[in-house]
């Protein structure tokens, strides 16, 4: 028999490393909805558990010179923009989480600790390499739809710098969406980069994208119609109440349980006729995913969620045809919006940045006759 010490050691250790790859700092959840009248919206959940971001609106013009970034310091790629777009960032940096450009394009940055593992960096390669934080910037200011992306991606060296806010580099992956709906997901494994198909829209945090696909198949029994009555022994039973098709859907936070959970969501959704309906049901089916604090951060972080409400920040819904970018906060659900179709994007028009929320309260109605 195993010594009992040695065996709660092994136990401690599995609980480790099992945290570390479930992406406990993390939550994120993303959903594509395609309607009637072939209008397309991208939106995703943000959590960094008791990490407030700090996100700002940013509104990028085209001509806009970059640089990426790449770990000895020195100068990496260097590019103008070609396309204008609006971007949601991170830490008050020029690191976009989610963004849209003019032309339809989103990109969304999602957290993908344990797996994301990036070429090598080459001193040789510098005038080449970007870092992980750059590539939502690359994406949306280069390129206008998905073949352009995986075409432009082959030709460019994604490389792990550490952010000092987080004393690691950000190990992520990539959900792409383009007018027409179709959807990419781009990782990277063992230094080489993968783009995988997303025909049902969806993704969130570890493991590899093609596991949770594959995980899927856990679940091919749920069913948005309700199990029907039986009859044992002389004696009918019948389902308590409605949505007894979806039982055995899991319900915890963890990345492969809410990419389970998405995807049922999303699979079911109503008709939509339009883009505006679209975006109602992307509120609703991302609205099943705010993470209360305490259920994301992990215990390293207790006590540090001062000034937070939520474990998740915000929630985006992004009007791919219309151009329209739609959001709330963690500290005001009246959903807002940023129509790009009225920005001046020219090379002659400035970049503005401005905070999500103007006061860190909810705007209540006061509807009392």
């Amino acid at each position: 028999m195993m010594p009992i010490l040695k065996l709660f050691s092994i136990l401690a250790m599995v609980v480790l490393i099992l945290t570390y790859i479930g992406g406990s700092a993390l939550a994120c959840t993303g959903v594509r909805l395609v309607t009637e009248d072939s209008s397309t919206v991208y939106g995703r959940t943000m959590e960094w558990g008791a990490f407030d971001l700090h996100s700002r609106v940013v509104i990028v013009p085209s001509g806009q010179n970059f640089t990426g970034l790449v770990p000895d310091g020195m100068q990496g790629k260097r590019w103008k923009s070609k396309y204008g777009f609006v971007g949601i960032d991170m830490l008050k940096k020029d690191f976009f989480a989610d963004a849209m450009n003019e032309k339809g394009l989103a990109a969304g940055l999602f957290y993908h600790p344990g797996y994301a593992s990036f070429p090598e960096y080459r001193k040789s390669q510098a005038d080449n390499s970007i870092s992980s934080g750059d590539v939502v910037t690359y994406i949306v200011s280069q390129f206008a739809t998905i073949d352009e992306v995986k075409t432009g991606m082959e030709n460019v060296r994604v490389v792990g710098v550490v952010e000092g806010s987080l004393g690691k580099s950000i190990e992520a992956h990539w959900m792409i969406t383009e007018q027409s709906g179709k959807s990419i997901v781009i990782e990277y494994a063992d230094g080489k980069m993968k783009i995988f198909e997303n025909p049902l829209g969806v993704l969130t945090n570890a493991p590899t994208f093609d596991w949770h696909m594959t995980n899927l198949r856990n679940y091919i029994n749920v069913s948005p119609v309700a199990v029907p009555a039986k009859k044992l022994s002389k004696v009918n039973f019948a389902p308590l109440g409605g949505g007894s098709g979806m039982i055995g859907l899991p319900g915890d936070f963890t990345p492969p349980s809410r990419f389970v959970r998405v995807v049922a969501w999303s699979q079911t959704a109503r008709p939509l006729s339009n883009a505006v309906e679209g975006v109602y049901e992307t509120f609703r089916i991302l609205d099943n995913f705010n993470v209360p604090l305490g259920a994301a951060e992990g215990s390293d972080n207790a006590g540090k969620e001062e000034g937070l409400r939520s474990a998740t920040l915000w929630t985006t819904a992004w009007d791919l045809q219309n151009k329209k970018l739609f959001y709330h906060t963690q500290h005001n659900r009246k959903v807002r919006t940023v129509d790009l179709s009225r920005i001046d994007f020219s090379p002659k028009g400035k970049v503005i940045k401005f905070a999500m929320d103007k006061k860190n309260d909810q705007n209540f109605e006061d509807v009392t006759p």
